[in-house]
């Protein structure tokens, strides 16, 4: 449940609280007083994409804020992105910079939008002012039903997943053969001509320093002798000063065995001098001024730097090259297996494929009849006389056409009455027209279909014409669905808040009390926050808060206040008879108070 939800210097907010409780919470006001502003705060704590337009002007930043109670699926949430969980309170908070940046914080620990968008289905569903049928489209209807019937589309999507990685290397492999036969004699050529040169990987380091040696031989020589001889000539040499030191050191340490170690490094550095000359000795003897093997290295690397400049920046990359040429080569010699073998692949993989969506149809469809039937006994309760289909077109059903679909609805009819809707043809299955419906969610195509008077067609959500009968029909999808979405028997459901933006739009009289009705249901399994400008839905409130902006300092603000009873009585009156409350319309709307009660 949203136990509170802050904004500060947000759109035409400075600042303004609300604290809702259970059950329904109605927010009223005039049009233009910033009731939507709240709720496209919450959506923006939901995840919402978010902009710099929305910071208040002359403020350096906005920030929104909410406290739900937590659920368990949250605090699993939070546990998986580092987040500590903060008792049963879960505290969300965004701000956005007058700059377009933004910062996020959960449970006051810095997070990210995307925290927000895997806590938002466990906290709260926003249905913005924004969301018409237009945008509900094919693919938003299939959604809506998958998350009716408890569907997942995991194990379709991996199989599609390997379906279309066999099939792109198929057409790759068929696709680019004449490209690859033109370029056998190159690639013929470049493989020989590094297999030729025999490389080692690191080869043209050592060379370079060998050639240093080679090229510089005399001075080495020279070096390394004077560094022999020079500790062992003259009586002045550092070997005969040890020996010297060393014989005096030992005699003190016959009296003082203070002196006993120092005798020992004495030694010790003897024993280091004698080691380093025989080093620089050996070394010296091991120097050979060979003027051909200076040539042969520098052949060598002419090489080397050739076939780096040709085919990489480094010998192990021109090895690696050469690798990837006599692959290709290999696979144009083997062209026939090769591509035996991805067929074989691409069949097992549309085969597995075909049977996760096969058996994905089979649940839509089972899923949408129960849907169907439950959504319109829902829409017939908001004043209307409706029929309504769910039509589950699966292109798996081989040997049909798409008319040739599953159609399922809450009333009897005969197909004469569903419309000319089956004049797509389907290529027999395995087919490409087959495989063009084939998508990570599976082969079927949804549509929800309603005939909102008696004697007419059934036609798509998109074709009816009256917005109030839009409105109602969304809201009892969403009621049905909400209130009927299947959960798993191991977990008991989490009621989220739902949040109902102006969803009233084109509705009044009979059909606003329904809507009433259905809301204050809807509210008695969880919390439900709804924007209205209807005096018929506004009566059912449990909790009503008014919305209104004022002027202060030259600046408009806003303020929400939550209603007592005398004050909510007085604001639906004000929503009956309009600016003037006179006593007809508080009697009016006492007795659509106590009416809904």
């Amino acid at each position: 449940m949203l136990v509170e939800l802050r904004a500060e210097n947000y759109a035409v907010i400075d600042h303004a609280i609300a604290a809702f409780g259970p059950g329904l919470n109605l927010l009223t006001g005039e049009t233009g007083a910033g009731k939507s502003i709240l709720v496209d705060a919450l959506a923006l704590l939901m995840g919402g994409k978010a902009s710099a337009e929305v910071v208040r002007h002359g403020a350096d930043k906005a920030v929104v804020a909410c406290v739900f109670e937590s659920t368990a699926g949250a605090e699993t949430i939070l546990e998986e992105n580092g987040i500590d969980a903060d008792g049963s309170e879960i505290i969300l908070r965004r701000e956005i910079l007058a700059t377009g940046k933004g910062r996020v914080f959960v449970n006051n620990q810095p997070a990210t939008v995307a925290v927000l968008k895997l806590l938002a289905p466990e906290l709260a569903l926003v249905h913005a002012q924004s969301e018409n049928l237009a945008s509900f489209d094919q693919a938003q209807q299939r959604i809506l039903l998958d998350r009716f019937g408890g569907l997942s589309t995991e194990a379709v999507g991996e199989a599609y997943a390997r379906w279309r990685s066999a099939a792109a290397k198929l057409d790759a492999m068929v696709e680019g053969e004449q490209d690859r036969l033109r370029m056998v004699d190159l690639w013929s050529y470049q493989q020989k001509e590094i297999a030729e040169a025999r490389l080692i990987a690191g080869e043209d380091e050592a060379l370079e320093t060998e050639k240093r040696v080679l090229a510089n031989a005399e001075k080495l020589y020279a070096a390394a002798m004077g560094a022999f001889e020079q500790p062992y000539e003259g009586g002045a040499s550092a070997e005969v000063a040890l020996r010297a030191a060393a014989r005096n050191v030992e005699e003190l340490a016959r009296y003082d065995g203070r002196f006993a170690e120092a005798a020992q490094q004495l030694e010790s550095a003897r024993a280091t001098l004698g080691d380093l000359s025989a080093s620089l000795r050996d070394y010296a003897e091991g120097i050979d001024a060979s003027p051909e093997r200076l040539a042969e290295i520098e052949d060598r690397l002419a090489l080397l730097d050739r076939l780096k400049r040709k085919y990489g920046k480094t010998i192990a990359e021109v090895i690696a090259f050469g690798e990837e040429v006599e692959r290709k080569l290999a696979e144009v010699e083997d062209r026939d297996e090769i591509l035996k073998a991805l067929r074989a692949v691409l069949d097992k993989s549309a085969a597995e494929y075909r049977e996760a969506a096969s058996a994905l149809s089979v649940q839509r469809k089972a899923a949408a009849r129960k849907l169907a039937k439950l959504a319109e006994a829902q829409i017939n309760s908001l004043a209307m006389k409706a029929r309504f289909e769910i039509a589950v077109q699966s292109a798996g059903d081989a040997g049909t056409n798409l008319g040739n679909q599953s159609l399922v609805s809450g009333h009897d009819f005969s197909r004469a009455e569903s419309g000319d809707n089956g004049d797509r043809a389907l290529a027999p299955e395995g087919s490409s027209s087959e495989t063009a419906h084939w998508t990570s969610s599976g082969w079927d195509q949804v549509e929800y279909r309603i005939a909102t008077n008696p004697g007419e067609p059934l036609k798509a959500l998109d074709e009816i014409a009256s917005g109030g009968e839009m409105s109602r029909v969304m809201l009892a999808l969403k009621v049905t669905v909400e209130e009927g979405a299947a959960k798993p028997k191991a977990k008991p459901p989490t009621p989220r808040t739902l949040v109902f933006d102006e969803i009233d739009i084109g509705i009044g009289g009979r059909a606003a009390e329904a809507v009433g009705q259905k809301l204050k249901s809807l509210g008695r399994g969880q919390q439900v926050l709804c924007v209205t400008h209807l005096p018929q839905i506004a009566a059912f409130a449990d909790q009503h808060f008014l919305i209104d902006k004022r002027e202060a300092d030259g600046r408009t603000k806003m303020q929400v206040r939550l209603l007592d009873d005398r004050a909510r009585m007085h604001e639906v009156a004000r929503m009956v008879s309009g600016a003037k409350v006179t006593e007809t319309s508080l009697q009016h709307a006492a007795q659509m108070i106590a009416g809904s009660r």
